[in-house]
């Protein structure tokens, strides 16, 4: 039988440091101190407990554009070696 992988979903989340109520589709949502506060790519929020916000994502890797950072840190050099 063919295996599945749920795909990722990318989205932004912040340690909250106090407790908070957020107001959803689904109705009133409470957090406390040390969960997580998720927002998704369509803007909803929802607060996660900690054991399930680190079993469930992980990091993203960010991507530096490491050439185009030398061309700009180059550029910089040279201005100041021009203008001395």
């Amino acid at each position: 039988m063919p295996k599945f992988r749920r795909k990722p979903v990318v989205v932004e989340a912040v340690k909250i440091t106090s407790p908070i109520t957020i107001e959803t589709t689904e109705g009133k949502l409470s957090g406390k101190a040390g969960d997580y506060l998720i927002t998704q790519a369509d803007g909803a929020q929802f607060p996660c407990d900690p054991k399930t916000f680190e079993k469930t994502y992980e990091p993203v890797k960010t991507y530096v554009d490491v050439k185009k950072l030398m061309y700009k840190v180059l550029r910089k050099i040279k201005y100041k070696l021009k203008t001395g």
